[in-house]
């Protein structure tokens, strides 16, 4: 790549760029907020405080052309095994589309999907309404969802982030964890006549997931006294059958999901059971159908200068490789995003952290930054006089829901002034 005539003339813009001050870019171009700025279903994304230009663009869309991303994001929802180490498709986009049909080795996936999120519809109505009842015949209260990655950090995202959505007599915690002290200080708060476990593990081997999961399992049967009681308090979200049976869940709460969806993408797929049993699976349909309209936002944006994904990765390409930024700051002004900046991380630097490229090839260039950062409020009484004084430059997302609908009006003014 970086021998590449474009890559070249990107290296030439940078000896330009260098020069140039944001102020001055400002000074230069009247519109430039409406210019690199764009919009999607009431979701704002403006780009406009960066080091580019237009012409920094272009060329950053010409090098993606040139490495064929647009062929690459079709054969993505195509379910191409682009996963070429493990020969999978990787097709998390499948678990929210619409279309009826999608086949992958001969077999129309959608159908599954579809089969299992019905179940898990069922499921979480029958929990609601008090139609699932503990073993004394009491309503659940309490949901465990037991997993780690992104068995955890997705739903944990979604619970905090849409608490307002949740029904009041149902409260979720998240294991992950191997600390003892985690699983027992939570247990001590739980009544196992309520409490539902989800044990979030595709092969059901996990070793930090199933030492909890075990751990639950004992303080259960202490409490309950017959093991047939394990099938009314724990279900999982796993495909390995024989394992899920040997610990005593029924089988028809066990909720598939499948190798072409990979554990940090898996949030919508069985994994976001403890999201959809505390929101209701009425608001779990408007998390999936605002995901599709990313997806297809995403898929159908062929003009890559429009296209809200493509942009955020071309400007992290430019920082990290033409101005060697090697970290990227998460900073969300709302307390409900709390965890986003922990999801990113596994997102981004599982996914794009290599040092060689899909022929096993060694790299000379940087592929992902260090992804961190916290409460944007907090951060600025913390590490932010680093980011202001210090003598490294970090770049920033800035995160803010500018509706004040779950929010004191002068709070939320307050909030908008700092982000």
């Amino acid at each position: 790549m970086i021998n590449t005539p474009v890559y070249k003339e990107l290296q030439q813009h940078f000896q330009k760029m260098q020069q140039v001050h944001l102020r001055d870019l400002f000074a230069q171009e009247n519109n430039r907020a409406e210019q690199f700025s764009l919009d999607l279903n009431g979701l704002f994304f403006d780009f406009s405080k960066n080091n580019i230009t237009q012409e920094t663009i272009d060329l950053l869309i010409k090098l993606a052309v040139q490495r064929e991303l647009p062929q690459k994001i079709t054969a993505l929802f195509s379910g191409d095994k682009i996963n070429n180490t493990e020969n999978r498709a990787v097709l998390h986009t499948a678990l929210r589309t619409q279309h009826p049909t999608l086949m992958l080795d001969n077999h129309n996936v959608i159908k599954d999907i579809q089969q299992v999120l019905q179940r898990m519809t069922d499921f979480t109505t029958r929990v609601r309404t008090k139609q699932h009842l503990g073993y004394t015949a009491k309503p659940i209260t309490d949901i465990v969802n037991i997993g780690i990655g992104g068995s955890d950090l997705g739903p944990a995202l979604a619970c905090e982030a849409l608490a307002p959505y949740a029904t009041q007599d149902l409260h979720v915690h998240f294991i992950s964890s191997v600390d003892g002290y985690d699983i027992r200080s939570l247990l001590a708060r739980l009544n196992a006549e309520t409490t539902l476990f989800i044990i979030a593990s595709k092969t059901f081997t996990t070793s930090e997931t199933m030492a909890n999961a075990h751990t639950a399992r004992e303080w259960f049967l202490a409490q309950a006294g017959q093991v047939e009681y394990i099938k009314q308090h724990f279900v999982a979200a796993s495909t390995n059958s024989v394992k899920v049976t040997e610990f005593g869940i029924d089988t028809n709460n066990m909720f598939e999901f499948w190798d072409f969806v990979g554990g940090r993408y898996s949030m919508l797929s069985a994994i976001g059971l403890s999201i959809m049993l505390y929101i209701g699976s009425e608001n779990f349909y408007q998390l999936l159908a605002g995901a599709r309209a990313m997806d297809e936002h995403f898929y159908t944006t062929h003009d890559l200068r429009y296209n809200i994904p493509v942009i955020m990765a071309l400007i992290g390409i430019w920082y990290i490789n033409f101005y060697n930024y090697t970290s990227l700051v998460i900073s969300p002004y709302n307390t409900r995003l709390a965890k986003l900046p922990a999801y990113i991380q596994q997102l981004e630097m599982e996914s794009n952290g290599k040092a060689v490229n899909l022929l096993g090839d060694s790299l000379a260039y940087n592929t992902c930054p260090i992804i961190w950062g916290g409460s944007g409020i907090n951060g600025q009484h913390a590490y932010y006089q680093l980011l202001h004084q210090g003598t490294a430059i970090n770049p920033m997302d800035i995160i803010l829901a500018l509706s004040s609908e779950h929010s004191l009006t002068h709070h939320q003014d307050i909030l908008v002034a700092n982000a």
